[in-house]
């Protein structure tokens, strides 16, 4: 039986079955790099990241954040009340992953105008 760092060592997101491209997946979708951006700021309620995801369909925001909780990435709390409470907010497996998608997020930000002129470009020129 192979030990952890050895099968840490054989991981190749290249290949198709290799676990870390699974992980790979999941993490660049659109949803969990704002979900994460958001929770970096501290737990939040299901209403609130809803409100900050402008747009995100109630299914789509349901199916990422248990997602993401089953990969260990963030934690789920209910508070029994009335109504019910239930915060969101990262592990700390979690917010090891806040520094790279706020520059990712800061970049897509700050580059969109050039992204913008490059499809222009493109459009204009296979027309």
């Amino acid at each position: 039986m192979r030990t952890q760092d050895e099968a840490r060592a054989a991981y190749d997101a290249y290949l198709a079955g290799c676990p870390a491209r699974q992980l790979l997946d999941r993490i660049s979708d659109k949803w969990v790099s704002l979900l994460i951006n958001a929770l970096a700021e501290g737990p939040q309620r299901y209403s609130d990241l809803s409100r900050t995801l402008v747009s995100v369909s109630q299914k789509m925001l349901t199916q990422t954040l248990r997602n993401l909780e089953r990969d260990g990435l963030l934690t789920r709390t209910v508070t029994p009340s009335v109504p019910v409470r239930v915060d969101y907010a990262l592990t700390p497996l979690g917010e090891s992953l806040v520094p790279l998608m706020r520059e990712i997020k800061a970049w897509a930000e700050e580059h969109m105008d050039a992204v913008t002129t490059a499809r222009a470009a493109y459009d204009t020129a296979t027309v």
